[in-house]
This record gives structure tokens, C-alpha cells and sequence, in this order.
């Protein structure tokens, strides 16, 4: 290479570090060599198969618009894999970036510690492997803990704070809540905690967004680059499992998973419900995902409510110095909205705006007035079919695996029916997924015991007491 040549890949370098940013280009471009200039083309080198693949499939544009700033007659990027002993030498010089990136962040800018407790910035590998978006407030900082998310708060801390390296200690994390329980927002948290410093790559990811990111790499033909940065990958904190669809994608993610968890990465996963309700998903992912800690966040009680509502308080008045609510109104506001925390903060932001905008105090008149629909009735109780199937096994004097067995005798069959009547009535489970869930019987073995428990309660007294009772038991 020609010191000319050399000066030319020395600006063009600049000028893509200068366009993806320090963090991206330390990632995917410190290893890159130029190989030669010949006519309209540049060609250049990288270590892996998978840096090529991905450069090819996310920069190749990028990296030709810095060529051709500096020679518009380019107008090809050849990109090549170099061979090992080729790689050897430049290997060591690769590490220089890094180390300067490092001195930088702690000489040039605040320290990775500092930038944390400020706007806990996301890594390289957050931005270049897509993840997505993460919202600053979610932190461990501004989560408040009470008696329903105790554990799940334990755990992600436990994920957070580990390092490369460090053993496992439960795999995967699986949290799961109704809507508005905190969910996002312990995931989030572990994501910034993890990506504060340069140690570990922790990307957070919706299903939605896994799902086009495997549909987009299969279009783009880059699905293998995809496979390999994903399991290159030392956190893996998957949101809203629940909405994962297609074949194809979840048998996609069930090898990613099993790849994870086989090479000791941790994974988190957070959805709506617990593995085992997940019916859309194969049967082989739900029994992996069963397979670590499967923690469940409950709601809100009144204290935690409270809690949550004078964070949001003092979190409004960091921009709002002279904003205000009474203790009078922070408790009726815990009493009534009892449905989620998502509910508790737009409470706390109709005060504001209807303080500031309107010039007067908060009050509980005021509070009142502006919140009255956010006052829900409470939700009744959410009915599983495993407390159906002891609430049933206990009624009649059977065991549970009685229920489950393919035992034909009198005393079982009538017990059986029942439970599968309640759990078609009481929950919103499918038929093949009841079915499923008593010893993998057919659909139509299901509705032929709700049709028979249905025709009998309407004509036997004593069976339609006994459901009856049985369903406030489950209820209460």
C-alpha cells in the first residue's frame, strides 16, 4: 500500500467513525484493512465471516459514501475475509482503539460509573444490533419495590450486577404480570445496569422487533450474520414473549435460546403470562422457559401504590419546583386507582398539567374530578387451570394426577368433566389448550364434558350447587 493510499484509508476511516459514532465503529470496524485500490473499486479485509456479513447487510452504503468523499471515481466496496495468518499480525493493533475508546470515556467524557446515574447510555451492541428503543426512566433507580415484586426485583438486580464469566445462577429469568405491573420496566433496568460499562453485551429486544428482525434477514439473506450476533450476545432480555408468532420465527428463537443458555449467557424474558399458558408457543420452547426461575409479579397493593405515587411526585418536581400534592390526595389517589402503575403516573400528570396550566393548587376536589375514570372496579381474581384442577381433586377426594390420568371409573370421570367445565367457564383458555393441560386429550373431549356438565347442571340440583360452590372457592 502506498503512503498515499494509506493517508486516503487513514481520512476515509475518520470519516466513518465520525458517521457511526466512536462505540459503533470500535465494534465493526477497528479490525478492517484496506487491501488494495484498483480502478473503480476498493478492496477491503475483515477477520470473520460474520463482520463481513454484517458490514455487508447494515454499512455497505456508509462505508462507500467515505470513499467516495474522498474519491468520487468509486463506485464498488469488495469486502473479504482474511485469511488466519493474514489476521495475525493486525490483531494486536485492533485492541488500540478500544483501549483509547476506554481512555476516552474516562479523560475526553465522564466515566462509564458517571454517564450511568445521568442518561445510562445503551453500548455499541445495542444500537448496531438493533435493539430496541429504551426509555432513560427505567432504571433500578426509580423503581419502587413492595411485597408483589420482591423477588422478580431480586432476581434482575442478581442479572444486572453479574459479569462475563460468572456462573449462571438461574436460566432463563421469566417474569410475567398483567399489564402495567412493572414488567418493561425491570427489564429496561437491567439492560441499562448491564450496558453502563464495556464488559457485557446486553441487548433488549420486543418479540415484534425479533420477529422483523429474523423476517428482515431472511429477505436480506443475511439470517446467518443475524444467528451470530445474536448469540454472540452476553444478556439477551426479550420483552412481550407472548405476541411471538410464526413457525418459523419461534423454532428460530427456540435455537437461539437453547444456544444462550448451552454457552452459560443468561437470557431474560418477561410476557403476560406463565410458560405454561403460552399456547401458542411450541411445546418444546415452553418446557425450556419453564425450566429456569418463572417469577410472577402480582398486583399492586395499597402501600406500593402510595410508593409509586410519591416517586412520580418527586419525579415531576425535579422539572417542576413549586409542584405539590397533599398527603390527603396521594392516599385517596392509592385507595382508588388500584388497576396499574401506568394509571398511578397519568394521575400524577394530570395534576401537573392541571396545576400548571390553570395556575392553582392540588387539591382533592381538584383530584377527584380529574381522575374519576381512571377509578376502575377491581378485576376479579385471574383463575388457573392448576388451582381448578386441586380446588376439584379436593372437592371429590381425588388426586390431581387422577384427573390428568386416562382412569375411566366413575369416581374420576365426573371430576374430570367438571374441572374441564370450570376451566372452559371460569378461564379464557382454548379447548386443545384444556385439553393439553389434562393428559394431552383431544378438543372434543373437552366440549363433550362441558355439553354433559351443562345439560346435567340444568336439570341436578345437587351438581349445580357443588359448581357452584366451587366456583367461589376459585373466586374468592
Amino acid at each position: 500500500m502506498t503512503n498515499m493510499e494509506q493517508d486516503r484509508w487513514s481520512r476515509v476511516k475518520g470519516r466513518l467513525r465520525t458517521s457511526v459514532g466512536e462505540d459503533v465503529y470500535t465494534s465493526w470496524f477497528a479490525r478492517m484493512d484496506l487491501e488494495s485500490v484498483q480502478d473503480e473499486a476498493v478492496h477491503l479485509s475483515v477477520p470473520t465471516r460474520f463482520l463481513k456479513s454484517w458490514i455487508q447487510a447494515h454499512y455497505a452504503d456508509r462505508v462507500l459514501t467515505c470513499w467516495q468523499a474522498e474519491m468520487p471515481e468509486v463506485h464498488r466496496i469488495d469486502l473479504t475475509v482474511r485469511t488466519a495468518m493474514r489476521s495475525a499480525a493486525p490483531a494486536k493493533e485492533a485492541t488500540a482503539p478500544a483501549d483509547q475508546r476506554r481512555t476516552e470515556q474516562v479523560n475526553g467524557r465522564p466515566a462509564p460509573e458517571l454517564r450511568a446515574t445521568a442518561t445510562a447510555p445503551v453500548s455499541a451492541s445495542h444500537d448496531a444490533l438493533g435493539g430496541s428503543p429504551l426509555d432513560p426512566r427505567l432504571t433500578f433507580a426509580s423503581f419502587v419495590i413492595g411485597r408483589s415484586n420482591t423477588l422478580a426485583h431480586a432476581a434482575a438486580r442478581q442479572v444486572a450486577e453479574g459479569r462475563r464469566g460468572d456462573p449462571v445462577m438461574f436460566n432463563p429469568l421469566y417474569i410475567h404480570a398483567g399489564v402495567g405491573l412493572g414488567k418493561t420496566h425491570l427489564l429496561q433496568a437491567v439492560t441499562w445496569a448491564g450496558n453502563s460499562g464495556s464488559e457485557r453485551k446486553v441487548l433488549y429486544l420486543t418479540a415484534e422487533k425479533f420477529m422483523y428482525g429474523f423476517v428482515a434477514a431472511l429477505k436480506t439473506q443475511t439470517a446467518l450474520a443475524f444467528k451470530e450476533a445474536l448469540r454472540g450476545i452476553d444478556v439477551l432480555v426479550i420483552d412481550d414473549l407472548q405476541f411471538l408468532q410464526g413457525k418459523s420465527t419461534q423454532a428460530e428463537f427456540c435455537h437461539t435460546l437453547n444456544a444462550l443458555i448451552d454457552a452459560g449467557r443468561q437470557v431474560v424474558i418477561a410476557a403476560d403470562r406463565p410458560p405454561s399458558d403460552l399456547e401458542s408457543l411450541d411445546d418444546r420452547v415452553r418446557s425450556r422457559l419453564a425450566g429456569g426461575l418463572v417469577v410472577e409479579m402480582g398486583s399492586l397493593g395499597e402501600e406500593l401504590r402510595l410508593g409509586i405515587l410519591k416517586s412520580r411526585v418527586a419525579a415531576a418536581r425535579a422539572h417542576h419546583a413549586s409542584f405539590d400534592v397533599p398527603e390527603t390526595v396521594l392516599d385517596y389517589l392509592a385507595r382508588t386507582i388500584t388497576h396499574n402503575g401506568r394509571d398511578l403516573e397519568g394521575a400524577i400528570n394530570r395534576l401537573l398539567a392541571h396545576s400548571k396550566l390553570n395556575n392553582q393548587p392540588v387539591t382533592l376536589e381538584m383530584a377527584e374530578r380529574e381522575v374519576r375514570d381512571l377509578i376502575r372496579p377491581q378485576e376479579p381474581k385471574r383463575i388457573k387451570i392448576e388451582d381448578i384442577q386441586r380446588v376439584v381433586a379436593r372437592q371429590y377426594n381425588v388426586s390431581r394426577s387422577d384427573l390428568l390420568s386416562s382412569r375411566r371409573t366413575a369416581n374420576v370421570v365426573r371430576p374430570r368433566q367438571v374441572a374441564m367445565y370450570l376451566a372452559k367457564t371460569l378461564t379464557l383458555r382454548s379447548l386443545p389448550e384444556i385439553g393439553r393441560r389434562f393428559g394431552g386429550r383431544d378438543h372434543t373431549t373437552v366440549l363433550h364434558a362441558v355439553r354433559k356438565i351443562e345439560a346435567l347442571v340444568a336439570r341436578d340440583t345437587a351438581l349445580s350447587e357443588e359448581v357452584e360452590s366451587l366456583k367461589r372457592q376459585l373466586q374468592e
